[in-house]
């Protein structure tokens, strides 16, 4: 059976039935999400990593357990690694509110055992692309943009964390993708022009 070309509801009730192929292929869908949430709440590597197993070993042992109706898998995975990052930032005795988050912390590395040298260094290269077109961003755009594509929250936990309404965190994304997208085909279309 191919899994990655189930949905992540059937992925779940396959677990559910200990189906350890449908947990790796989850693993491998969501785990830099999940890894890049932990870091940006608990700020060590080490600790984020221990998280991000932590919430996959919990995924594997209350799959049964799990609604598609409450939450999409994503979602429900989010929660539980921000859940447990705060969790551990308590027994730390510190405040995830008070954590700046950069850029540069958001960098869960993406090379996997099989990938070949030059697919990780195209990887390499559209993520500093990537990242050096957000560095463009106005600030309060760059950090929404990094806690929703580099952390992996949602809108709405965005506006929560920074204690800004909804509408504004919606406005500040929409005009990021926009001035993102203007600034990758601009430089796109000068690459064309050199070569």
């Amino acid at each position: 059976m191919n899994y990655s070309t189930l949905d992540d509801g059937t992925l779940m009730r396959l677990i559910a039935h200990a189906k350890t192929d449908a947990l790796s292929e989850l693993y491998n869908r969501y785990f830099r999400q999940v890894f890049g949430l932990a870091l940006a709440v608990i700020k060590d590597r080490a600790l984020a990593e221990e998280i991000t197993q932590d919430v996959f070993l919990r995924l594997w042992a209350n799959a049964k357990t799990y609604q598609e109706a409450q939450a999409k898998v994503s979602v429900w995975l989010m929660r539980i690694a921000r859940n447990r990052a705060i969790d551990v930032l308590r027994g730390r005795k510190a405040h995830p509110e008070h954590q700046t988050i950069a850029l540069e912390d958001s960098r869960p590395s993406e090379r996997t055992s099989h990938d070949t040298p030059q697919k990780a260094l195209e990887l390499t290269l559209q993520k500093e692309r990537i990242q050096a077109a957000v560095a463009q961003l106005p600030e309060d755009q760059q950090h929404v943009v990094t806690l929703m594509y580099f952390h992996g929250y949602t809108q709405q936990e965005i506006a929560d964390l920074l204690k800004t309404p909804l509408g504004t965190i919606k406005t500040r994304a929409r005009l990021a993708m926009l001035k993102l997208r203007e600034l990758l085909q601009d430089e796109d279309v000068a690459k064309s022009k050199m070569g």
